[in-house]
């Protein structure tokens, strides 16, 4: 039996883009069909008084999530490789694929005509598109990515670096699916040691070398600055 699993991610996330690594190993050996979903890390941490990302010209994930939305309707296939490609771009390399030179040149990169930048952006229905799979996740008690729903199931996790691959990462997928098909487990987590979080901030160095933005964290996956040394500011 296929199964279909709805992965919420934002492109800015570097836990959501390691995941996606994971599910897509997946994907290549059980044939799991992979329907990439949105939600939005700027909209869940908004500070009151703050514009909401549709409300802005250009919101760093937000309307990068707008231009898969367009490439989607064409093609899921479109999103899976331009998740990926900005997703190289910023969690691999350390770039910028928020800035829209750089997004034009990852479309381009895709074999897509980079005026899909400015199609989506001079569309409002792909704000309602990204906005709509938010509230998908928020109205089933979610609130981060990776989140992911397995027959209607939603799952925050798995949290990964390093994914696994090959046969570790089916014994990891019959973890999670074990996990869904038993609604009343709620949380299991593993405690991080100081190796852990070495090797976590050596993973993240890309990210923060990348980003233009203040990460927030509430405390539900690890406080990032302090595990790679990174500044707030």
């Amino acid at each position: 039996m296929n199964t279909v699993v709805d992965f919420h991610f934002d492109p800015m996330c570097p836990f959501a883009f390691q995941t996606s690594l994971w599910i897509r190993d997946v994907r290549d050996q059980l044939g799991t069909t992979i329907n990439w979903r949105f939600f939005s890390l700027e909209e869940i941490n908004r500070a009151d008084g703050k514009k909401h990302p549709w409300e802005r010209d250009w919101s760093y994930g937000w309307s990068l999530m707008r231009i898969g939305a367009l490439l989607r309707r064409t093609d899921m296939m479109l999103l899976d490789r331009w998740y990926a490609a900005i997703g190289h771009e910023l969690h691999t390399l350390g770039g910028k694929p928020h800035e829209p030179a750089v997004a034009r040149k990852l479309l381009r990169d895709i074999g897509v005509d980079e005026a899909n930048l400015d199609a989506a952006l001079a569309d409002p229905t792909t704000h309602d598109e990204v906005r709509a799979e938010h509230q998908t996740v928020v109205d089933a008690g979610g609130y981060g990515v990776p989140t992911l729903f397995i027959d209607e199931q939603c799952l925050f996790g798995p949290v990964l670096v390093d994914p696994p691959t090959g046969s570790a990462a089916l014994r990891l997928w019959d973890v999670v699916t074990g996990m869904a098909e038993l609604p009343h487990v709620y949380e299991l987590q593993r405690p991080k040691t100081a190796a852990d979080a070495e090797l976590i901030g050596k993973s993240l160095r890309p990210y923060l070398d990348g980003r233009d933005w203040v990460s927030i964290n509430r405390g539900e996956v690890l406080d990032v600055e302090r595990l790679t040394g990174g500044s707030s500011g």
